[in-house]
């Protein structure tokens, strides 16, 4: 699965006239034998894309729920190199594109090289690295490409028309467009005219613009994704299948 299988899942929703809803899910949370029956439960409630996390003990953006689950996976001992064999093992089962979201130094630990070639046998269509800047990406982004692995890129309420422009341009997979100025975590709302923001990034993105943190409904995901090419959701579903209440995360879905 490469980028190219990402954008063959968002045409499919484009031309259902709907909008993408990428689901986010802690690797090893409940345990590394889990992951196969999730990622199945996933792509039968109807995801467009699975943003699979990697536990890592020093977070830069997650809230509660989502660090929670990050702690439970990291006593189970998992690693990147044992979730990317684990999803080597059944890829062929899945047809839903998996972006893979991690840091910087689990990469660094295996070596940017390696982690391409390990994402590329597990099927892996992306790959998000929140710590590392547009600037930063080069020797993260080029082995990566040698696979025709997506390496995806954020906007923030706080970048600049430059920035965002600059962002945008020669964009991969989707854009990560974050909603708030804050952590991970459901919210009863957002503030400002967030909708118009993720217009002007739409219409500049040459892929699909995403919206994500804090979206925790369907309304919410039904408001956010009319602005935008979709959402992603993570807190909410990751509490869902922590609570065992897997079966209900189809409602979450426009």
């Amino acid at each position: 699965m490469t980028k190219f299988k990402m954008a063959e899942a968002f045409q499919r929703v484009n031309d259902q006239s709907k909008k993408a809803f990428t689901a986010y899910i802690m690797a090893g949370d409940g345990g590394l034998h889990t992951l196969k029956d999730t990622i199945l439960l996933l792509e039968q409630s109807g995801v467009t894309v699975i943003e699979l996390g990697i536990p890592f003990s020093d977070p830069v953006a997650d809230g509660p729920v989502i660090q929670e689950a990050g702690q439970r996976a990291l006593k189970e001992k998992v690693t990147l190199t044992e979730i990317l064999h684990e999803l080597a093992s059944f890829k062929e089962e899945i047809q839903v594109p998996i972006v893979i979201m991690t840091y910087a130094n689990p990469v660094f630990k295996i070596g940017a090289g390696r982690f391409a070639d390990l994402c590329d046998t597990a099927g892996v269509s992306g790959v998000i690295i929140p710590d590392v800047p547009m600037e930063e990406e080069a020797e993260f982004k080029e082995p990566l490409a040698n696979h025709n692995i997506a390496m995806i890129r954020f906007v923030t309420l706080t970048s600049s028309s430059e920035r965002i422009a600059e962002t945008v341009k020669d964009a991969e997979g989707f854009i990560y467009a974050v909603t708030v100025n804050g952590i991970t975590g459901a919210r009863a709302g957002f503030a400002g005219d967030l909708n118009a923001h993720l217009s002007r990034i739409a219409e500049q993105s040459p892929v699909p613009v995403l919206a994500g943190f804090g979206v925790s409904s369907k309304e919410q995901a039904e408001t956010l994704g009319a602005a935008c090419g979709g959402v992603i959701v993570g807190s909410k579903i990751v509490q869902l299948l922590h609570e065992g209440k897997g079966s209900e995360i189809k409602q979450l879905i426009p």
